[in-house]
């Protein structure tokens, strides 16, 4: 510190430590909690006090190091459940979905009618007369557009029956192709022939074992009296090719209506179909959405044994997922597993599966059963990562029907293998 001078019983300080004093009284003024922290301490500069007074070191701070240790996992967990609806489709969804199309026939809608209300103002019609005038012609324009959307919803509803009554054929009595145990049980054959495996996670033999896999019993416990089967859709905003934008029957919704439908009426089952929306507005966080959804249905009927969130892939455009059955052209299905495990960080505790095995077994039988029955019906069963709500029921499928380039028709076609490939796998016909 500068020595202090004693002139004429005063004290005089030199510029540098006069400096330091009026640095301390400004601190102290403007931020007493500054110097307050600083007593009772060794001597510290200004720029010590000011850090000590905006960053808490971590000893003084109280919180423990298993505190932030928390946060990073929740924030991994709350991007994890972001990257589940982004990780499940090949491209983004909004070249395919249906949501998509619905904003763009609202612009496009919202642009004819500010275009013809622009084309009638630029008469020479009296202002008044001239506000009329538009009022009418975009009334007009709004009925016409309403009756041909209801019209075009008729006509697909009408095609689609027709189309069911005729599908009625393509369901298989004897199977096709038959694959003997011993290469089931070669887990390289398994891999190749059955499943396509992301990079972004890994399963071993142990896992993926056929005796194992086919050796779960699946039938149902219980008689239709109470619900057997839940349908639901976390996304319920996806649509096909010719989907009509807000028409939720030419949805993957209404393909879900269908499969209902099936399964109640020509196989007898009792089948719930949650029509929840999860997607709206937030796809990302679908799944976190649903999750809650789903578990209050399956509180509110115990006896549920089998949980479908069916959806619709999201391909390139160029993309045509279709097969053709006893000559009728259908979409091609996927079933999907989430393992809970990443490449990155191996299997994943906060999202922890109990029914993986039994998710796996209820997929591979229904791919072994389509592979035997209508070849070339189903891809390769797809796994990744996450866990995309199967954890709430062991028997839960994910089901992806075509594609955004495929039709509605195609769509609803599928429906009547897939149905009878879920009455063969539930009730073990052999």
């Amino acid at each position: 510190m500068a020595a202090a001078v004693i002139l004429s019983g005063s004290v005089r300080l030199d510029p540098g430590e006069l400096g330091f004093l009026l640095q301390e009284e400004i601190v102290g003024f403007f931020l007493p909690q500054a110097c307050g922290q600083a007593q009772g301490t060794a001597e510290l500069t200004i720029a010590d006090r000011l850090l000590a007074h905006f960053f808490l070191l971590p000893e003084e701070s109280g919180v423990s190091a298993d505190y932030q240790t928390q946060v990073e996992s929740d924030w991994s967990y709350e991007a994890i459940l972001a990257r589940e609806a982004a990780d499940e489709n090949y491209v983004d969804a909004a070249t395919g979905e249906v949501i998509m199309t619905q904003e763009a026939a609202e612009q496009s809608s919202t642009s004819m009618r500010e275009g013809e209300t622009k084309e009638q103002t630029q008469g020479t019609v009296p202002e008044a007369a001239e506000g009329q005038q538009a009022e009418a012609q975009t009334a007009q324009a709004e009925a016409q557009m309403e009756q041909q959307a209801e019209t075009q919803a008729a006509q697909a509803a009408e095609t689609q029956t027709a189309q069911a009554a005729q599908i009625q054929t393509a369901l298989a009595t004897e199977k096709v192709v038959v694959y003997p145990r011993e290469k089931l049980n070669d887990f390289d054959y398994l891999i190749q022939n059955f499943y396509q495996v992301d990079s972004t996670t890994t399963i071993n033999s142990s896992q993926l074992n056929a005796d194992a896999l086919l050796g779960k019993d699946l039938r149902l416990s219980h008689d239709a009296s109470t619900p057997q089967i839940l349908i639901y859709h976390t996304h319920s905003q996806e649509g096909y090719a010719d989907s009509v934008p807000g028409d939720a029957s030419t949805s993957v919704v209404g393909v879900g209506d269908y499969l209902t439908k099936l399964l109640t009426e020509q196989y007898g089952f009792n089948v719930i179909h949650h029509k929840g929306e999860y997607d709206v507005g937030d796809r990302d966080h679908a799944y976190s959405k649903a999750g809650p959804g789903l578990e209050a249905v399956l509180a509110e009927n115990p006896g549920v044994e089998v949980v479908i969130d069916l959806h619709r892939d999201g391909v390139a455009e160029s993309t045509r997922l279709v097969t053709q059955v006893n000559g009728i052209q259908m979409a091609q299905v996927m079933f999907f597993n989430g393992l809970s495990r990443t490449t990155a960080m191996g299997d994943i505790d906060y999202l922890y599966n109990p029914y993986i095995a039994d998710n796996l077994a209820i997929s591979f039988q229904m791919q072994l059963k389509a592979a035997e029955y209508y070849p070339g019906f189903t891809r390769r069963i797809y796994l990744k990562g996450y866990r995309y709500n199967m954890h709430y029921c062991p028997k839960t499928l994910l089901i992806e029907v075509g594609a955004q380039t495929n039709t509605v028709s195609e769509a609803m076609n599928a429906m009547v293998p897939l149905a009878d490939l879920l009455n063969k796998v539930l009730t073990a016909q052999r």
